[in-house]
């Protein structure tokens, strides 16, 4: 039978390692973006994570695909999600990873009956690692944020690992400056934006971003556009506020101040931020930092659900780029486009695209059924009322510590 179909598949014109597609039976949505779509699967090892690219997307650009093959094959360590296999068709490219199963980094956290600085450390020095690892081989990862960080598995000592290489880079030596955009909003280094040429130092200014926000709940940088936010960057004033960083030690400080340097001539390698005092944990505080990551949590959600409508008119698009399918084969891109946003925006994998791919995305929104938009709605007002009861809940642990000290 087998035979029979590898026949019919070449008469057809599929390419011999399309044989490799009956193994996986193709799940839920975990996020689409410009070239294609990220989809659970299971596989004849278990669940895995397969990522779709269709070629229509990347004609004349074939070659990124090949470049992300061509690093995910190299990496090989515990804090990074592995390469498992690949295969295409007449119009895809498939790329199969390990699939993390056990939740974002901040929802993890939540779930927690209580997060220290001291705990926090041990995420930063599971990141930093992967980092180091991924620089000692002369790999920018330039997409770091806490979507792209998830555990392995639900067990609670299960590994933090780093992923979507998507838009990481090989270097071709320790001096090559990369000029191209990358990185998402709130986390790409100011060269980035500023399009001044970047390197490896990326890396380490969105770790600076995301170790603050995992010690206090919010973004050290609030602009909301992107010439304010370069801006805001480049003026390298990092305020600690007395509210939220009271009891938090002198060496987090320190270490944050150290990453966000605008010039990234004057940040630390990932060799040597691994050096830093404050990630042996011995300077670390006992301080309880989950209410203000629960806050965090709760405006993130309600981000989601704008994040859900955009998630929807790329996987929109995507349908209407997709080649049709032969005769008996189901297509790769959902039919129910917001049942799939809902799926996918629980991974937050899609990062937040260039202005020209708001554009589109903002005219394929005349294309949603209305049955979609209601979900989608249904998801917006959700995740408001969730981070209200979440902001009551918060207020009423200060108001039980402010009591309990009088």
């Amino acid at each position: 039978m087998e035979l029979v179909a590898s026949v019919f598949h070449r008469l057809n014109g599929q390419p011999a390692s399309y044989d490799k597609k009956s193994q996986y039976k193709m799940g839920r949505t975990l996020g689409a973006g410009t070239y294609g779509i990220v989809r659970e699967a299971e596989s004849p090892s278990g669940k895995v994570a397969v990522k779709i690219i269709l070629k229509k997307s990347v004609k004349g650009n074939e070659e990124m695909v090949q470049d992300e093959l061509k690093l995910l094959k190299r990496l090989d360590h515990p804090n990074i999600v592995s390469f498992k296999d690949t295969f295409e068709s007449r119009d895809k490219y498939y790329i199969v990873t390990q699939l993390a199963t056990g939740g974002e980094l901040f929802d993890r956290i939540c779930e927690k009956g209580k997060f220290t600085e001291k705990d926090a450390t041990v995420v930063v020095l599971s990141i930093l690692t992967a980092v180091n690892y991924l620089h000692s081989n002369n790999i920018v990862h330039r997409d770091l944020k806490p979507e792209n960080l998830l555990y392995l598995t639900p067990s609670p000592d299960s590994s933090l690992v780093l992923a979507d290489f998507g838009i990481a880079k090989m270097l071709d030596t320790d001096t090559t400056v990369l000029t191209s955009m990358a990185g998402s909003f709130g986390y790409a280094a100011p060269e980035v934006m500023m399009k001044k040429g970047h390197g490896k130092a990326v890396d380490l200014w969105s770790l600076g971003v995301i170790t603050y926000t995992l010690l206090c709940g919010y973004s050290p940088f609030r602009s909301e556009n992107m010439e304010e936010l370069v801006e805001e960057c480049n003026k390298g004033r990092i305020i600690f506020h007395e509210r939220y960083w009271k009891g938090v030690s002198k060496d987090a400080k320190l270490f944050i101040g150290s990453l966000l340097q605008t010039n990234p001539d004057d940040r630390p390698s990932s060799a040597e931020a691994l050096k830093h005092t404050w990630l042996k944990g011995e300077t670390a505080s006992d301080k309880d930092i989950l209410p203000e990551i629960k806050s965090y949590m709760a405006k993130a959600r309600l981000r989601r659900g704008v994040e859900m409508v955009k998630l929807a008119n790329r996987i929109e698009a995507l349908k209407l780029r997709e080649d049709d399918q032969e005769a008996g084969e189901t297509s790769d891109i959902p039919s129910n486009t917001a049942q799939a946003a809902c799926e996918g925006i629980t991974s937050a994998t899609a990062r937040v695209p260039p202005p020209q791919e708001e554009e589109e995305e903002l005219k394929g929104a005349r294309r949603l059924s209305r049955a979609a938009r209601t979900a989608i709605f249904r998801e917006v007002v959700l995740a408001k009322v969730r981070e209200m009861k979440a902001e009551e809940e918060i207020k009423a642990v200060e108001e039980g510590k402010a009591g309990a000290s009088k």
